[in-house]
């Protein structure tokens, strides 16, 4: 019995390599030629192992590029900070967190998720859905952020909560990141420092 088991374990441990080879392989790939298409023959070549092997650790194309995406937000590139952001008991203070986490997430790993957002409307059956699901999860950030911040009355007089809501989905996204980091060259610092003081100074009292 004790000898199954550990069977069990080395075979469940060399699937997870597995695995994390090939999202390793995808990663260095979007990485390096953040402009071309990438197929699944490239990603098994690059980790070492069959077309099939692919197939059978994420079931079809877009399972992989899924699997891909949810670990390069919430493990890759760090997404801790946004939670910790989230839990902060100040909603303004979970304002400025959450921009600055974000934006410290998008310049990690900037030319990945250019190609994968990029990805998403030119391959949208592969990678449409996995970041769908992404901008979904941040809408629904947004839409609890302005909550938090007209309970705490921060909010300026007349401004809603789907008005807040919405100035928070703009500024937070990954596109008005790129535009500063790399429309005018800005440094993280300065992105993060223009975007928080633009939402503090359109939505805050």
């Amino acid at each position: 019995m004790a000898t199954r088991k550990y069977e069990q374990r080395l075979r469940a441990e060399a699937a997870d390599e597995t695995r994390r080879n090939i999202l390793d392989a995808v990663y260095e790939r979007l990485r390096r030629a953040p402009s071309t298409p990438v197929s699944v023959d490239q990603v098994a070549r690059a980790a070492g192992v069959s077309r099939s092997t692919v197939y059978l650790a994420f079931g079809s194309r877009a399972g992989l590029f899924d699997a891909f995406t949810t670990d390069l937000w919430w493990h890759r590139a760090g997404f801790q900070g946004v939670v910790d952001a989230v839990e902060n008991p100040d909603a303004r203070e979970h304002l400025r967190g959450g921009i600055d986490a974000g934006v410290r997430v998008f310049a990690a790993h900037r030319d990945v998720f250019r190609a994968l957002f990029s990805m998403a409307q030119l391959d949208a059956d592969a990678v449409g859905g996995a970041i769908a699901r992404i901008e979904e999860n941040r809408a629904g950030g947004m839409v609890h952020l302005a909550q938090r911040l007209a309970e705490q009355e921060v909010l300026r007089p007349g401004v809603t909560v789907d008005e807040a809501a919405d100035v928070l989905w703009l500024l937070a996204s990954f596109d008005s990141f790129d535009q500063l980091y790399t429309g005018r060259n800005l440094p993280a610092d300065d992105v993060s420092r223009t975007l928080i003081t633009t939402a503090e100074r359109s939505l805050c009292q």
